[in-house]
């Protein structure tokens, strides 16, 4: 099958999850804090962390489905994991100042352009 279709297609239902988790945890929980969000990163996190694992151990995956789980579903769910697992990548193969690099550039350089975009406009 087309690795774009597949990567679509994975992206697709995991922003599907994401609406559902959201709309799940909205309609239940009333809270100032992004509990929705949160939980998909966690989600897509430890779904990342799970495949990553058995590929590596097992080697059952066919590329087709790394790229319609990993890329697709996770990408779509968050892509905090995939900067999370890239980070983890990086101190794993010691390359310490790349990791706080990554993690400083990524935070700050979002925060910084949500806060500078969002500041000129009421939200």
């Amino acid at each position: 099958m087309n690795q774009f279709l597949l990567v679509f297609i994975g992206g697709g239902l995991g922003s599907v999850i994401r609406f559902l988790v959201a709309t799940f945890i909205n309609n239940k929980l009333k809270t100032e804090f992004p509990l929705a969000t949160f939980i998909s990163n966690v989600l897509s996190c430890l779904i990342l962390a799970g495949l990553s694992y058995i590929i590596s151990e097992k080697n059952i995956f066919s590329q087709d489905l790394k790229l319609f789980l990993i890329i697709g579903l996770c990408g779509g769910l968050s892509t905090f994991s995939t900067f999370s697992f890239e980070t983890i990548v990086l101190l794993k193969n010691q390359n310490y100042a790349y990791a706080l690099a990554n993690i400083l550039i990524s935070i700050f350089t979002c925060l910084g352009l949500m806060y500078y975009i969002l500041n000129k406009r009421p939200y």
